[in-house]
């Protein structure tokens, strides 16, 4: 909801193919410092990249952070190829070029990790560096068999982590969302976060939650003013349009895109690092970091004491990480 929310500081552009984008730009007050680009992820927007924003424009570095496609004031096509991952990576490496950015060091969250992967497989050239948050690095023609990583994960932790993507894929889940906004925001931005061991990420937990209406008191980390914005944004729209990152995903949209991807090409060669937490039992950090470490060939890894929103919930230390990272890789000669 970038131009809502940040109203001062967004803009949006009409991209060769039609496509209309919103985004935050801040150009960096200093052409030595590198911009970041802070790409979301479900079911989120710019407007969860809000302290990142006010922490980086103080400090002097610019910043892009797209409402990427299906959110906020960004279009939402309802056909699934629309959200191939080769496509939107072209919409954002041509909001890059279209303001002249070199110096970019990419930043991304959940889904948004998986767009960032795809940006450095088509696009390397635009970027700096790289930085994970939560999800790791996804390399290109990855199969998402979710029956088997269930089976995989309940037997290596006692819960399947990837069940509510089932639901996901269906075609009542966003009605059921929409109809209880407030239900879907405790389960998935949880007070506690163990809760998605047991109502989120076992099959047909997340849906029976939402369903329900349960609520649970916000966290700590989110205000009330928080809140309202943020089921504002989601409340417009709906949900119908960020699940197609699932379904598009889960259906083969990206599969030809992709095959075509010669097997050195796959990994990742830019600098790099991962974020995880100690309570994200979603996309658990010891799993993201063996994938990291597969495809990479150097990464840092991070892990902070918290759940899945660590933009949100450890902005300080998430802060600090990114810029020292930042600063590192932009010093000439590196």
């Amino acid at each position: 909801m970038a131009l809502q929310a940040f109203p001062s500081i967004s803009e949006s552009v009409r991209l060769k193919d039609g496509t209309t984008y919103a985004f935050v730009h801040l150009p960096p007050a200093d052409s030595q410092k590198p911009t970041f680009l802070l790409l979301h992820g479900f079911p989120s927007s710019s407007w969860d990249w809000r302290h990142q924003i006010a922490q980086l424009k103080k400090a002097g570095y610019g910043v892009v952070a797209p409402d990427l496609l299906g959110y906020g004031d960004t279009d939402k096509p309802e056909e699934l190829e629309a959200y191939s991952m080769k496509r939107m990576s072209g919409h954002v490496a041509e909001i890059l070029q279209k303001k002249r950015l070199q110096k970019v060091i990419g930043v991304a969250h959940d889904w948004g990790c998986g767009l960032l992967a795809r940006l450095a497989t088509y696009h390397p050239e635009c970027f700096l560096a790289t930085v994970f948050v939560s999800v790791g690095y996804i390399e290109p023609g990855l199969v998402h068999d979710i029956d088997a990583f269930n089976a995989l994960t309940e037997q290596a932790f006692g819960y399947p982590t990837f069940g509510y993507w089932k639901w996901f894929n269906t075609e009542d889940a966003a009605e059921v969302f929409d109809r209880n906004p407030q239900a879907a925001f405790s389960l998935i931005y949880p007070t506690d976060p163990e809760i998605w061991k047991t109502d989120f990420c076992p099959v047909g937990n997340a849906a029976a939650w939402i369903a329900s209406g349960k609520t649970t008191p916000l966290p700590d980390w989110v205000t009330e003013e928080e809140n309202a914005v943020r089921n504002e944004i989601m409340g417009q729209s709906g949900y119908a349009a960020p699940l197609r990152w699932y379904k598009s995903a889960m259906r083969g949209i990206n599969h030809a895109d992709e095959a075509d991807v010669p097997h050195e090409k796959k990994f990742l060669t830019l600098p790099n690092m991962l974020v995880g937490s100690t309570k994200d039992y979603a996309t658990r950090a010891d799993m993201q970091e063996q994938r990291q470490r597969e495809w990479t060939k150097k990464t840092k890894v991070e892990v902070l004491d918290c759940g899945h929103w660590i933009q949100l919930e450890k902005r300080e230390e998430l802060y600090h990480l990114l810029t020292n990272f930042a600063d590192k890789v932009a010093e000439p000669g590196k």
